[in-house]
């Protein structure tokens, strides 16, 4: 084990509460799992939502002795394909972090049980599955085009990263003008469907629109 200094063995204490935040928010689908890359012999410094089977004090992985090798080493790694020992699928993201003289001393790595989200998405496709053959026809929409303009809501926030509800007033100005462009504020109680998609009240889709 390489002898810290009082900065290094800060971060290591300060990453250790990271751990526990991210592990308590993503629990129970995620493992997170901090590395001490100054005890590459014993390196898992912290566990929480256990899912590959490791304890602390086991080794670094081939990803943490890379980084320890090499300080120019890429410091985040998101969302690349890994396979916890019992063979499941995973999806893994490693953060490295490095002291002020640019060496590594801890990987922050989480790991997502893939075999879980599969097994939910087959649960959620037979739950929403409809009968075709029921033939019965009928619409809960208040109006005919609050799919569409639901879904331009939607896509209008995933392009800035966020969900509706959490659109800031000038980013709700503008999408009100592209649902204007659209002609989608022509629908029948167009306003009411943009209101309750955003969380808002009519007077203040009104507002936006003006």
């Amino acid at each position: 084990m390489m002898k810290r200094t009082p900065e290094q063995q800060h971060l290591l204490d300060q990453m250790k509460h990271v751990a526990e935040g991210l592990g308590r928010t993503l629990a129970p689908f995620t493992e997170v799992v901090l590395h001490d890359l100054l005890d590459p012999g014993h390196a898992v410094l912290a566990i929480h939502n256990n899912l590959s089977g490791r304890a602390v004090g086991e080794p670094a992985t081939e990803l943490g002795l890379a980084r320890i090798a090499d300080p120019a080493f890429p410091q985040v790694l998101a969302n690349y394909p890994n396979t916890f020992p019992d063979g499941r699928p995973a999806k893994s993201t490693s953060v490295g972090i490095k002291d002020s003289e640019g060496q590594y001393i801890a990987a922050l790595c989480m790991n997502i049980d893939l075999n879980l989200f599969r097994s939910l998405q087959a649960m959620l496709g037979q739950f929403s599955n409809v009968d075709p053959a029921a033939a019965v026809i009928e619409s809960l929409a208040p109006a005919a085009g609050a799919d569409a303009i639901r879904a331009h809501i939607e896509q209008f926030a995933a392009r800035l990263s966020t969900t509706p509800r959490a659109l800031k007033a000038d980013d709700r100005r503008a999408l009100l003008r592209e649902l204007g462009d659209a002609g989608l504020l022509e629908m029948r109680r167009a306003m009411e469907t943009i209101a309750a998609h955003l969380g808002v009240s009519r007077a203040t889709v009104y507002n936006y629109a003006k």
